[in-house]
């Protein structure tokens, strides 16, 4: 079992990583993804937003099995049985079979279930690693290869209450840092982001920000850093006057 286990582990690190944070209106995907077609996220149902890293097709296989589970329970019963939780407990027990399964080999996928609330108190975010355990967490996650340093640097600044753009910033942030603790540029183009809002009046609340959106916000981010870091500046210069 330790090696199955680190099997999928070094399968999982070979991928870019992706966070996922809480923001003021909802909830915010942000992953590094060259690819236009390939996504990392996608929408499982009305407020249900689904994040992976590791091998593309395990866990596109694993997304399409959670939209026929969510639209089958939703068809039987209510759209509101369908639950971030619910969902959670379906992946946790297919990975955890195939995990223990001496028949195949474990999946090489880390999970992030997401669920928008009517409040940030009611936000639920669960992440579900290789063996088919669940981890409720609060605030932002990361997964992938360099999760746990980039899990560290935003537990250090990620706040309640922040804007979208604030939430980006720090993301991207996050995700420019390499494990040698120096910072690369990533660019707009290269980043897939998409957003549970709960503000929007539609019953779906999962979109995609792309293009001049997601170009405009990075550098509404951009620029309120900026001002912050001016702010905390002249704070500094006139305590010295003093």
């Amino acid at each position: 079992m330790a090696d199955r286990a680190e099997y999928a582990r070094k399968g999982i690190a070979r991928g870019r990583s992706l966070v996922v944070l809480q923001y003021a209106d909802g909830i915010v995907f942000v992953g590094e993804n060259p690819s236009r077609a390939l996504h990392k996220f996608s929408e499982i149902y009305d407020r249900i937003g689904f994040a992976a890293a590791g091998k593309y097709n395990e866990y596109e296989n694993l997304r399409i099995g959670g939209v026929r589970y969510a639209d089958l329970r939703g068809y039987t019963y209510d759209r509101d049985d369908v639950t971030a939780r619910g969902l959670a407990n379906v992946y946790a027990q297919t990975l955890g079979t195939i995990f223990s399964s001496q028949a195949e080999k474990p999946y090489e996928v880390e999970l992030v279930v997401a669920e928008v609330g009517d409040s940030p108190e009611n936000d639920q975010i669960y992440r579900l690693p290789h063996d088919g355990s669940i981890v409720d967490e609060h605030g932002s996650v990361a997964v992938g290869g360099n999760a746990e340093q980039i899990s560290g640097y935003l537990d250090q600044r990620h706040r309640d209450g922040m804007t979208l753009a604030e939430a980006l910033k720090l993301a991207v942030q996050a995700l420019s840092r390499d494990t040698n603790g120096t910072e690369r540029e990533i660019p707009a183009e290269r980043l897939e982001v998409a957003v549970l809002d709960r503000t929007r009046p539609q019953q779906r609340k999962f979109k995609r920000i792309v293009g001049g959106q997601l170009s405009r916000l990075l550098e509404s981010g951009a620029a309120a850093g900026a001002a912050s870091a001016d702010g905390e500046a002249e704070t500094d210069s006139g305590s010295d006057e003093e």
